[in-house]
């Protein structure tokens, strides 16, 4: 599997280590990752993989982590407590991809509206009504 940019380190993480290594990520001395760059999902159908994008302020540096949820019940908690940016991210994702995120506080739609049924960000998602031309 590809990391991405040849300049951008990453690292694949254990679900449930990841609020530690995020952790570790932004506090450790040496990294500094004080800001959460982007948070995102990818379908490969036969999992969903979280991808968190950090960036060190005072170091101008960049990683990437990684996270590789079951398709069936993709969970991973929530690293609100260490960027609060990451509740917009992760609605998002909650609302596209359905991850939950344990510690969340507010999962509420943000870009579907209350009682929206499935994720449109899902492979398996039906497109009704789209015909190509």
């Amino acid at each position: 599997e590809s990391g991405g940019r040849e300049d951008t380190p990453w690292a694949l993480v254990d679900a449930a280590r990841l609020h530690e290594a995020a952790k570790r990520c932004r506090d450790e001395p040496a990294l500094l990752m004080d800001m959460l760059h982007c948070e995102f999902a990818v379908d490969y159908e036969d999992r969903i993989q979280m991808i968190y994008v950090l960036y060190s302020t005072p170091q101008n540096h960049k990683a990437v982590l990684r996270v590789n949820l079951p398709a069936d019940k993709p969970e991973v908690d929530t690293v609100t407590d260490l960027w609060t940016v990451a509740d917009w991210y992760e609605r998002e994702t909650h609302d596209l991809f359905g991850v939950e995120f344990p510690g969340n506080a507010d999962l509420s739609p943000l870009l579907l509206y209350e009682g929206f049924e499935g994720h449109p960000g899902l492979k398996s998602f039906p497109l009704h009504d789209y015909e190509e031309w």
